[in-house]
């Protein structure tokens, strides 16, 4: 096997491990401990002598360091007692418990920034030192999130089913970091939910991995050669990715089947309707309106009505759109700049210099300002003639 199958294989195999460790009686830190030490050991031994169950032999490996930490460890005295008897080697159980580690990492007592860095940890099988430079934090500084997370959700008991919708959001949260670093955090992303679609027969998990799928499709096409934000509008289609917009279709059109909406899902068909649209012109703004205000009844999200104030824009004129956005507070983010683009469009190049400019000062990042500022430079050279 080359080294990066072996690591797919182990990043793949670390949730169900670990939920085995888990089951059998391993406080949550020491059994994560465990797992990781083994997943060392593997690395170190494999490339000369594969497994044949590869899994079976990381629960078996993993299971004795933990026993070796518990006995070495005489302050753990009452842990013994659980885990006196080792389980004879053999393959590993076929019961999946990754669902219940998707949950507990999602445990409703963590942070969310927590709940993140520990889902990748334990369900993704990342080392610290991958979470740290993808978020652009220090190695130890994350550490210390990671073991704090790990000492919250040790004392928690692995019986009770979680709250998908935590579970669902933390994972959206990986997907908007989309890349920095030496993982592809959004591809992990799908990677996660693609498994916990697996584990879970859920209308909103697929909602979540449609949406995810949809988006992802158009990445290449999001900026230019030089870095610079390429608006939806005027986006490459050809550069888009068909076959994971087909994918994301499929699965979309399937859980809409089931008539249990849920935001994911509701997201995902507004991201099928751009996806769909051959050019920016054909786009059905009508229909992304209709969509937008269901979004509005399950989530009423200042954020989503931003957008819906976009959508009303595009499907009924500017000035239906700034009507739609004189209800959102000021301090929304990005209420600037969408207001800048409809003044534009309604003919008033003035105001909309103004915003872009202020829209720009606000932006959440280098490329977005970039992007605002050149806007409010085009119109102010268009307005200086």
């Amino acid at each position: 096997m080359t080294s990066s199958m072996d690591e797919a294989l182990l990043r793949s195999l670390t949730p169900g491990v670990l939920a085995i460790l888990v089951r059998r009686g391993a406080d949550f830190a020491a059994a994560e401990d465990a797992v990781q030490e083994a997943l060392i050991e593997a690395v170190r031994t494999w490339p000369a002598d594969p497994p044949r169950d590869p899994k079976g032999w990381l629960v078996t490996v993993a299971w004795r360091k933990f026993l070796d930490a518990a006995r070495s460890d005489s302050a753990r005295r009452r842990r013994e007692d659980l885990v006196e008897e080792e389980p004879p080697p053999g393959p590993a159980p076929s019961v999946d418990d990754t669902l219940q580690l998707y949950f507990l990492c999602a445990h409703p007592s963590l942070t969310p920034s927590s709940a993140v860095a520990l889902t990748l940890r334990a369900v993704g099988g990342l080392t610290t030192r991958q979470i740290a430079q993808a978020y652009l934090v220090p190695e130890a500084t994350m550490a210390q999130r990671i073991s704090r997370a790990k000492r919250t959700v040790s004392g928690v008991r692995f019986d009770r089913p979680g709250d998908v919708s935590t579970v669902l959001r933390v994972l959206y949260l990986v997907f908007n970091e989309g890349y920095s670093g030496d993982v592809d955090l959004a591809a992990e992303a799908i990677r996660l939910t693609r498994q916990l679609a697996a584990s879970i027969d859920h209308p909103e998990v697929a909602g979540l991995l449609a949406l995810m799928l949809l988006h992802h499709a158009r990445r290449a096409s999001r900026t230019a050669p030089d870095g610079s934000l390429v608006p939806l509008a005027e986006q490459d289609r050809r550069r888009w990715d068909t076959a994971s917009i087909a994918e994301g279709i499929g699965i979309l059109q399937t859980a809409l089947a089931r008539d249990r909406l849920g935001e994911f899902q509701a997201q995902a068909a507004i991201a099928a309707l751009h996806a769909d649209a051959p050019t920016a012109e054909q786009t059905d703004w009508v229909q992304i309106v209709e969509w937008y205000d269901e979004l509005t009844r399950l989530t009423d999200s200042p954020v989503v009505r931003l957008n819906r104030a976009v959508a009303v824009g595009e499907a009924d004129g500017p000035r239906a759109g700034l009507a739609a956005l004189a209800a959102l507070d000021d301090a929304v983010p990005r209420r600037a700049a969408v207001e800048a683009y409809l003044r534009e469009r309604d003919g008033d190049p003035v105001t909309a210099a103004r915003l872009y400019a202020e829209a720009a000062r606000r932006a959440p990042n280098l490329a977005e300002r970039d992007h605002l500022t050149r806007q409010a430079a085009r119109l102010n050279a268009l307005l200086s003639h």
